[in-house]
């Protein structure tokens, strides 16, 4: 899934992400079945700087002219919509997209740059319509975030999605034959993702921030689990209306600074899954960036190694 990109260079990725107060970055390589190897993880701070030029210098430290690099666009940066797929031949969907799109953007769908992700249907059953998630994104926005890059001369690859962040992190937690469900937080909120056979099928967003859940009083506390239980319960009964032939083995709960076995417990109380914490650890070889181990990193650079996971996809 890609808004943006270009043929790759390398096995490895570095995935630069800009925030509120400066840029982190994450450099991983894939060596066949051994466990994804983060090489490196940084974070500079805009402080006075410019974009540009912190940009530029986290670049050259994590070697970005030797790897593909991609980059996170943020939650209100695009729209994420899920749609039924066209009949129509492959050199003609995007168009039959756009089409269908045009009662559901906020924007002018001549404005949208667009990219489609398929949700593969059950192999077992007669040939139906399936769906396909739509990324939508302004066609300007797109256009400042290359010019930002190719100003800091970084040879970006690929503009991604967070969804799809977090779903190359799920695909490496699925047990054989059955699908997972992730649940992180960050500084965008909540991020529910269902996955199966290493795609994407559902998301869901949710409007709890970590420092509400895990700083605020005791009541709101309460009411931030109340509303994230009844989210998870809504969306994993549609999951299960709609793909039916998902056996989900577990929520996963992302790694969190602190509180998240509170919230492990109180989820495995009111959920018919099993409920686990993710260390980052067990999926990835992190024998180069050790601070990663603490819980409290691996939240801080959950979605940004998710992104440096990005690995071959088909072209729709």
């Amino acid at each position: 899934m890609a808004l943006f990109g270009k043929k790759r260079k390398s096995a490895g990725w570095i995935s630069l992400r800009l925030q509120r107060d400066g840029v982190q970055g994450a450099c991983v390589r894939r060596d066949g079945a051994a466990l994804p190897k983060v090489l490196q993880a940084a974070f500079h701070p805009l402080a006075k700087a410019s974009v540009e030029s912190v940009l530029e210098r986290l670049a050259k430290e994590l070697q970005a002219d030797h790897h593909d690099c991609t980059t996170l666009l943020g939650a209100d940066e695009y729209q994420l919509l899920l749609v039924d797929a066209p009949n129509v031949p492959p050199d003609e969907l995007k168009t039959a997209i756009r089409w269908r799109l045009k009662d559901m953007l906020d924007f002018h769908v001549d404005d949208a740059t667009i990219d489609v992700l398929d949700v593969p249907p059950d192999q077992a059953a007669p040939a139906r319509n399936h769906s396909m998630y739509v990324v939508a994104a302004r066609n300007q926005l797109i256009a400042q975030r290359q010019a930002l890059f190719s100003t800091a001369k970084i040879p970006l690859s690929v503009i991604d999605v967070p969804e799809m962040a977090q779903r190359n992190i799920s695909a490496l937690l699925e047990p054989e034959g059955r699908g997972v469900a992730l649940l992180s937080f960050g500084d965008e909120g909540g991020l529910l993702t269902v996955t199966y056979r290493g795609e994407l099928y559902l998301s869901r967003r949710i409007d709890v921030h970590p420092e509400q859940l895990l700083e605020g009083e005791a009541g709101q506390q309460e009411a931030c689990r109340e509303r994230i239980t009844l989210e998870l319960q809504r969306s994993l009964d549609h999951c299960d209306r709609q793909h039916h032939f998902i056996t989900l083995a577990k929520l996963v709960l992302a790694p969190l600074a602190e509180g998240g076995a509170d919230l492990r417990e109180y989820l495995a109380a009111n959920l018919y899954l099993p409920v686990e914490i993710l260390d980052l650890d067990s999926v990835l070889d992190l024998s180069a960036a050790a601070e990663l181990r603490q819980p409290a990193q691996q939240q801080r650079y959950f979605l940004t190694l998710g992104a440096a996971l990005r690995h071959e996809e088909k072209v729709l």
